[in-house]
C-alpha cells in the first residue's frame, strides 16, 4: 500500500490557494432568480412556514435544513494529537469533520468554536443553539469535562449529542477486535485486554468491548502513571474508577502486557517496545491507535511477533482504525429517523454493521482507490477502508433500525426503501444501477446467466456478488479446478455451477443442432466440434438450447468475437432487421441514452431509424419517456450536405414508425439545452433530448469516451439492443460492478422477452 506524504507546504496550499480559503462553503438548496423566488425565500412567503414551526414545532424538520445539519462543537483543548492549541486553531480541524461529514453521508456542517475551557459555558452555548440543529458532534474536548459536558447536553437535549472521541474509535476498534478474534480463534469472554491511554477514547473503547462480551475484570487499563487499580489515589476520577482492578501484582504497562490477548493504545507514540510485544500471548491483537505516530510501529510489531494482527490510526498500514468509518454514518441514520440520541445500541450497532462488512467482497473502486489488487479479509483486512462507499448502505441502515427498536426514533422508516434512498445520496447513477438491481432482484434469482470467461477473477468475484443478492444463478464456463481455486483463493464461499467444454455431457448434442443451424453457411462437422467448445460459442448455444437464460462474455475479448457467434446462432430479435447498442450516461443528476456506440459503423438513414426506435423502447423499459433527437453538425438544414441529409431522412422515417417525441437533424448543444432550442427553434417537439442518436459509430463511440473520461460521466453498458436472445457484452478492463450490473440487464433482458 502506498505511504501517504503530507508536507507543510502541500497541507497549507491546500487550505488557502486552491479556491476559497477554508474547506466548507454555505450553498443555497433552492432558486433565487427571480422577484418571486426571493419573495419565497425570505419576505413575505417566509413568514408562513415561521408560523407552521411555531404551532408545532416538529414541522421544523419539513421546512428548514435542522433534519440534515449537524453542529461539530470543540473548545480546541484536545486536538488531534496537538493538545491544548485553542478554540480558533482547532477551525481548520472541524472544518475537516464537516467535509468528511458530507463526503460520506451528505450531512450538512456549520462547525462551532466556543473560546471557553469552562465546562458548563459550553453547555449553556450549545444548549442555546440546539434549535438549529438536527444532532450535535462534541470534538476535540480533552477529558474528564468532555464526559461531563456529553452526560449533560444528552439529559438537557432532544437531539443526539456524541462526542466522536469518545464513541468513533471505540466503535471502529470493537469490530476490528470482533474479527480478529475470530481470526485468530478467541472469545470474547476468555481474552485478556491492555489499554493504554485512560482518556475520553480508552473508557469508550473499553466499554464497548464490554459490550461485545470482553469481561470487565479482565481489562488493565494503564495511563501515564501505570496501571489503574482500586485504592490508586493519585491521576484518579470517578471514570478511571470503573476499570479499576484488583490486581496488586501489575503496576507498569510492561507487567500489565506480560501474556495479554489484546493491547489497545490510545495514549501516546513508542510506549509499546518489541520485548513488550514479544511477551504477550499466543497470536497478539496489537491495536496502536495513537496519532500520527503509534505506540509501536506496525513494522516493529510484526518483526517482534509475526504471528499478530496489528492496525494502527494511519492509512499507509493494515487496518486503519479511522473514525470516518463511524460518525457521518452513524448521524446519518439517526437524523433520517429524527432520533432523540445516539444511544448504546445504535453504537453496538454500528459496530456490527462494520464488523459484517469486512467480510464481504471489496469493490474494485477501493482496491484501486488503495492502489492494491486484491484484498479480502484476512490478518491484514479486519476492518472496511474509509473510502469503500458500501459502508452508508451498511451502517447508517443499521444505526436507524437500532433507534427504531429501541424507542428513540421520533420517525419510522421502511429499511429496505431507506438503503436504496441512501444510494441515491451516492448520485443519480447509483439510482439508475438500483433500478436496474430491483428489476433483475424479481426474477428472485431464478434466471440462468452464464459467463463465457468463467476462469477470470473478476468474473468469479462477480458470480458471487450476483448469486448472493438473488440478481440470477449464474453458470460459469471454464476448468472446474482452475475456477474451484481462485475461489477458495479469494475466501469466497460461494460454489458456482460450472459447465467445462472438454467435459460437457450435452456436447455431442450441441454440437449437432450447431452444425444443423450453420451447415448451409460453409460449416463441416468437424468445424461445428470445434467451434461449440469456445466459450463465445458455447455459451450463446446454452440459451439457444434452454440451459442458460442469459450470456455475456467480453471481459477479455473484442467486441465482434462476442457478437459474431451470438448473431449467427439467435439472429436479431423479431421485427429488428439489426442489432444496436446503447449506453446509458449519467451526467450529474440527468440520464442519456447514447445510440450507437459499439455496432453499426456507418448505418443508412434506414439504419438510424432503427436504431433511434430500439433505443426509444430500451428508455421506456428503464421508465424514462424517450425524447429523441438525431445529432449531426448542422441543425435543421442549416449546412446541407450528404450527411446532414441522411440523418434528415431518418427523422422522417422514425416520425412515420413510431409514436414518441422525436425531431432533427440539430447539433449536440440544441439537443440538450432546452433555453437554446426555445429560442433559435421553438417549433421543435423535443426541447430538452434524452436518447440521443449519433450518426456514425465513431462519433457515439468518441463522445461517450469522452465524457466517461474528462466529464466524470457514469456510463452504465454496452446494453445489446435487438438480439434475438438475451446476450450481453462486456467490455475489456470492466470492473466487478459493471460486470454485476450488465448481469442484471440480461435478466431484465430475459424477463422482458416473457
Amino acid at each position: 500500500m502506498a505511504k501517504v506524504s503530507i508536507t507543510r507546504e502541500d497541507a497549507l496550499e491546500y487550505h488557502h490557494l486552491k479556491g476559497k480559503p477554508g474547506k466548507i462553503a454555505v450553498v443555497p438548496t433552492k432558486p433565487m432568480d427571480t422577484q418571486h423566488d426571493l419573495g419565497l425565500a425570505y419576505s413575505p412567503g417566509v413568514a408562513y412556514p415561521v408560523l407552521e414551526i411555531e404551532k408545532d414545532p416538529e414541522t421544523a424538520y419539513q421546512y428548514t435544513s435542522k433534519g440534515n445539519l449537524v453542529a461539530v462543537i470543540s473548545n480546541g483543548t484536545a486536538i488531534l494529537g496537538l493538545g491544548d492549541r485553542g478554540a480558533l486553531a482547532g477551525k481548520p480541524v472541524m472544518e475537516g469533520k464537516g467535509v468528511l461529514f458530507k463526503k460520506f453521508a451528505d450531512v450538512d456542517v456549520f462547525d462551532i468554536e466556543v473560546n471557553s475551557h469552562d465546562p458548563d459555558e459550553i453547555i449553556k452555548v450549545v444548549a442555546a443553539i440546539s434549535p438549529t440543529f438536527g444532532g450535535i458532534n462534541l470534538e476535540d474536548i480533552k477529558a474528564p469535562e468532555c464526559f461531563y459536558i456529553e452526560e449533560t447536553l444528552k439529559g438537557m437535549l432532544d437531539i443526539p449529542v456524541f462526542h466522536d472521541d469518545q464513541h468513533g474509535t471505540a466503535i471502529i476498534s470493537s469490530a476490528a477486535l470482533a474479527n480478529a478474534l475470530e481470526i485468530t480463534g478467541k472469545r470474547f469472554d476468555e481474552i485478556r485486554m491492555v489499554i493504554s491511554g485512560a482518556g475520553a477514547s480508552a473508557i469508550s473503547c473499553a466499554e464497548l468491548a464490554i459490550r461485545w462480551g470482553v469481561k470487565r475484570e479482565n481489562i488493565m487499563l494503564c495511563d501515564s502513571k501505570g496501571v489503574v487499580y482500586k485504592g490508586r489515589a493519585e491521576g484518579m476520577n470517578k471514570y478511571k474508577e470503573r476499570l479499576a482492578g484488583d490486581d496488586k501484582g501489575h503496576r507498569t504497562l510492561a507487567d500489565a502486557v506480560r501474556g495479554a490477548d489484546v493491547f489497545y493504545g490510545l495514549s501516546v507514540a513508542n510506549v509499546l517496545s518489541p520485548e513488550m510485544v514479544k511477551s504477550m500471548a499466543e497470536s497478539p491483537i496489537i491495536f496502536a491507535m495513537a496519532n500520527p505516530d503509534p505506540e509501536i510501529k506496525y513494522e516493529l510489531a510484526k518483526e517482534a511477533r509475526p504471528d499478530s494482527i496489528v492496525a494502527t490510526g494511519r492509512s499507509d498500514y493494515p487496518n486503519q482504525v479511522n473514525n470516518v468509518l463511524g460518525f457521518p454514518f452513524i448521524f446519518r441514520g439517526a437524523l433520517d429517523v429524527r432520533a432523540r440520541a445516539i444511544n448504546e445500541e445504535m453504537k453496538f450497532a454500528a459496530s456490527q454493521a462494520l464488523y459484517n462488512l469486512a467480510k464481504e467482497d471489496v469493490p474494485d473502486s477501493v482496491l484501486r482507490a488503495y492502489g492494491v489488487e486484491s484484498m479480502k479479509f484476512n490478518t491484514e483486512y479486519i476492518i472496511p477502508k474509509p473510502l469503500d462507499p458500501r459502508v452508508l448502505l451498511w451502517e447508517a441502515p443499521a444505526v436507524a433500525q437500532a433507534a427504531m427498536d429501541t424507542g428513540v426514533a421520533r420517525k419510522r422508516i421502511d429499511i429496505d426503501e431507506y438503503r436504496e434512498q441512501l444510494a441515491y445520496r451516492l448520485g443519480k447513477g447509483e439510482q439508475v444501477r438500483h433500478f436496474i438491481m430491483n428489476k433483475a432482484k424479481a426474477s428472485k434469482g431464478k434466471k440462468r446467466v452464464v459467463f463465457g470467461e468463467g476462469e477470470e477473477t473478476k468474473i468469479i468475484r462477480a458470480a458471487a456478488q450476483i448469486f448472493d443478492e438473488g440478481i440470477a444463478t449464474p453458470v460459469l464456463i471454464g476448468r472446474q479446478e482452475i475456477i474451484s481455486e481462485k475461489a477458495k483463493l479469494l475466501g469466497l464461499t460461494f460454489k458456482p455451477e460450472v459447465v467445462d467444454p472438454t467435459r460437457f455431457d450435452k456436447l455431442e448434442k450441441y454440437i449437432q443442432a450447431y452444425y444443423e443451424m450453420r451447415q448451409r453457411n460453409g460449416i463441416t462437422p468437424n468445424q461445428a466440434a470445434q467451434l461449440v467448445q469456445d466459450p463465445n460459442v458455447l455459451g450463446s448455444m446454452m440459451v439457444k438450447m434452454g440451459d442458460a437464460d442469459a450470456f455475456v462474455s467480453g471481459l477479455t475479448h473484442e467486441y465482434p468475437e462476442v457478437i459474431r457467434p451470438a448473431l449467427q446462432i439467435h439472429h436479431t430479435a423479431k421485427g429488428a432487421a439489426r442489432a444496436a447498442g446503447v449506453y446509458i450516461m449519467i451526467i450529474n443528476d440527468k440520464t442519456y441514452f447514447f445510440t450507437d456506440a459499439t455496432v453499426n459503423i456507418d448505418p443508412s438513414a434506414e439504419d438510424l431509424s432503427e436504431i433511434a426506435c430500439l433505443a426509444a423502447d430500451f428508455a421506456r423499459k428503464m421508465e424514462f419517456e424517450p425524447r429523441v433527437a438525431f445529432l449531426s453538425f448542422s441543425n435543421f438544414g442549416s449546412t446541407p450536405h450528404a450527411l446532414s441529409m441522411k440523418v434528415r431522412k431518418a427523422v422522417e422515417l422514425t416520425k412515420k414508425r413510431c409514436d414518441f417525441a422525436v425531431d432533427g437533424e440539430m447539433q449536440a448543444d440544441t439537443a440538450i439545452v432546452p433555453e437554446l432550442m426555445e429560442e433559435r427553434f421553438p417549433f421543435s417537439v423535443v426541447k430538452d433530448a434524452n436518447v440521443l442518436v449519433f450518426p456514425s459509430l465513431e462519433s457515439a463511440n468518441i463522445a461517450y469516451k469522452l465524457l466517461a473520461r474528462l466529464g466524470n460521466a457514469k456510463a452504465i453498458g454496452p446494453i445489446l439492443l435487438g438480439m434475438g436472445a438475451p446476450v450481453h457484452v462486456l467490455q475489456t478492463g470492466d470492473e466487478v460492478n459493471d460486470i454485476v450490473q450488465i448481469a442484471a440487464v440480461a435478466v431484465m433482458d430475459a424477463m422482458n422477452r416473457k
